[in-house]
C-alpha cells in the first residue's frame, strides 16, 4: 500500500517529470545522428588497419616476386596465398573492433551478413588469385584478355579456355564484388555514427595526418586493381551527401571521419591522376575498353616494366 501510495505521490519515469520528454527525446536524437561526447580517434585501430592493408594485401604479390619460387612449389599455397589467409582473417577482425568503438552500431542481421559475405568473397578470390599467380609464371600476360594470350591459343579442347574464364570471372567480378561491396557497406556505416553535436569537435591528431597519405595510396590501389571505381565512387559521394545533409541538423564531423574522408578523398584524387597519365597507351586502352578507363597498376607492370626475353611477364600475383 505504501508502495502504491509513494508511486501515485511521485509517478517516476523520465517522461513524467518536468522537462523529461524532451530531454529523452534530445538524446534519442544524439543517439540516432552522433554522440553527445566526440569519440576520441582511434589511432591503434587506423595504424593496425593501415599496416595489415599494405603488409598483407598490396604486399601479397611482392612477396611473391621477392621469395625464391623453390620455397613454394606450383602445386603448393605461394607466400602470397598465406598472406591472403592472414587478411582474411584479421581485416573482418579489425572492421569488427571499429565498429564495436562506434558510438552507434548497425542492425546485427546487417552487420553478420556484411562480414560472412566479405570473407566468402574474400576466399573465393583467394583461390583463383592463386591460380592465377600460377598462370603468371607461365607466361600468362595479365595486360590482355583470356583468350588474346598466346599460352591460350594451344589449349586442346578448345573449351579449356572456357574454363579459365571462367576463373577469371570468379576472381575479377564475382570475388571482388562480394570483398568490397561488404567491406565499403561496412566503412559508410561506421562513417555514419562519426558525428558529433558539438560546435568545434576534436581536431584529428598531428600524429594521425601521417596515415592519411598511405591510406590513400592504399585506396587508390584497391580502386585500380579491384577494378571497383564505380563502388569507391558511389561511396565517396554518399558519404559526402551525408555530410551536408548532417551540417543542415548541426552536426559535425569527428577526428575519425574526418580521417576517413580524407582518405577516401586523396584516393580518388590520385585515381584521377592515375588515368590521366596513362590515358593515351593503347595497349592498356584496348585492354580496358568502354566508358569507364581504369588500368590495373599490375597490368600496367606487365606490359611495360617486367617484360621477359620472350615478350610476357616473368611472374605477378
Amino acid at each position: 500500500m505504501e508502495v502504491a501510495a509513494r508511486r501515485r505521490q511521485h509517478p517516476g519515469g523520465l517522461g513524467s517529470q518536468p522537462g523529461g520528454s524532451a530531454l529523452q527525446a534530445r538524446l534519442s536524437s544524439i543517439k540516432a545522428d552522433g554522440s553527445e561526447n566526440p569519440a576520441p580517434f582511434h589511432l591503434d585501430l587506423w595504424l593496425y588497419f593501415t599496416l595489415q592493408n599494405w603488409v598483407l594485401d598490396f604486399g601479397r604479390p611482392i612477396a611473391m616476386l621477392v621469395f625464391p619460387l623453390e620455397w613454394f612449389p606450383l602445386n603448393k599455397p605461394s607466400v602470397g596465398d598465406y598472406f591472403h589467409m592472414a587478411y582474411n582473417i584479421i581485416t573482418p577482425f579489425l572492421l569488427l573492433q571499429l565498429l564495436e568503438r562506434s558510438p552507434r552500431t548497425p542492425p546485427r542481421p546487417v552487420l553478420y551478413v556484411s562480414i560472412i559475405t566479405l570473407i566468402m568473397g574474400a576466399s573465393i578470390h583467394l583461390v583463383s588469385d592463386s591460380v592465377n599467380h600460377r598462370l603468371l609464371l607461365s607466361g600468362y600476360q595479365n595486360h590482355l584478355s583470356v583468350r588474346e594470350n598466346p599460352i591460350m591459343r594451344g589449349l586442346k579442347p578448345e573449351t579449356l579456355i572456357d574454363s579459365f574464364e571462367l576463373l577469371y570471372y570468379y576472381d575479377e567480378y564475382l570475388g571482388h564484388s562480394m570483398w568490397y561491396t561488404p567491406f565499403f557497406l561496412i566503412l559508410f556505416l561506421y562513417f555514419s555514427s562519426c558525428f558529433t553535436p558539438h560546435a568545434a569537435p576534436s581536431p584529428v591528431p598531428r600524429r594521425a595526418l601521417l596515415l592519411v597519405p598511405p591510406s590513400g595510396l592504399y585506396y587508390w590501389y584497391l580502386v585500380t586493381e579491384g577494378q571497383i571505381f564505380v563502388l569507391f565512387l558511389f561511396t565517396f559521394f554518399a558519404m559526402l551527401a551525408l555530410v551536408l545533409h548532417r551540417r543542415r541538423r548541426r552536426l559535425l564531423l569527428d577526428a575519425n571521419g574526418t580521417f576517413l574522408l580524407a582518405s577516401f578523398s586523396l584516393g580518388l584524387l590520385l585515381v584521377a591522376l592515375w588515368v590521366a597519365w596513362l590515358w593515351r597507351d593503347p595497349a592498356l586502352r584496348r585492354r580496358y575498353p568502354g566508358l569507364i578507363y581504369v588500368p590495373e597498376p599490375w597490368a600496367f607492370y606487365s606490359l611495360h616494366v617486367c617484360v621477359g626475353p620472350e615478350g610476357h611477364t616473368e611472374g605477378r600475383a
